[in-house]
Order: structure tokens, then C-alpha cells, then sequence
């Protein structure tokens, strides 16, 4: 019966699947580490006007 719901290879969905969340979990890891440093580069940033959103997330 379980032969039937799951693939023979099901290492080939779930390999796949496992390194794309692990790369998503790092990519947003990232995302704000960096947000630390937002609007504070002295080539790009500025003083946000009151109620203003960041430039990027």
C-alpha cells in the first residue's frame, strides 16, 4: 500500500525541496543582517522624513 503513495525515488522530490528551503532559510538570514547597515551608507543614505519606510527591506 505505501508503495503506492509514495514514489519509488522520493529522494528525488524531497533532496531538491529540503536544499531550496535551506537556501530560502539563508537567503532571509541575509536579509536581515543586512537590514542593520539600511539607509546608513554614506554614498546613498539620508535622513527618512517621519513615517517614511526604509528603501528596502
Amino acid at each position: 500500500m505505501l508503495q503506492y503513495i509514495l514514489p519509488r525515488k522520493w529522494y528525488l522530490i524531497s533532496v531538491p525541496l529540503a536544499a531550496y528551503a535551506f537556501g530560502y532559510y539563508l537567503d532571509r538570514q541575509e536579509t536581515e543582517r543586512l537590514s542593520l547597515f539600511r539607509d546608513k551608507s554614506d554614498l546613498y543614505g539620508r535622513v527618512l522624513k517621519e513615517g517614511e519606510q526604509p528603501t528596502w527591506p
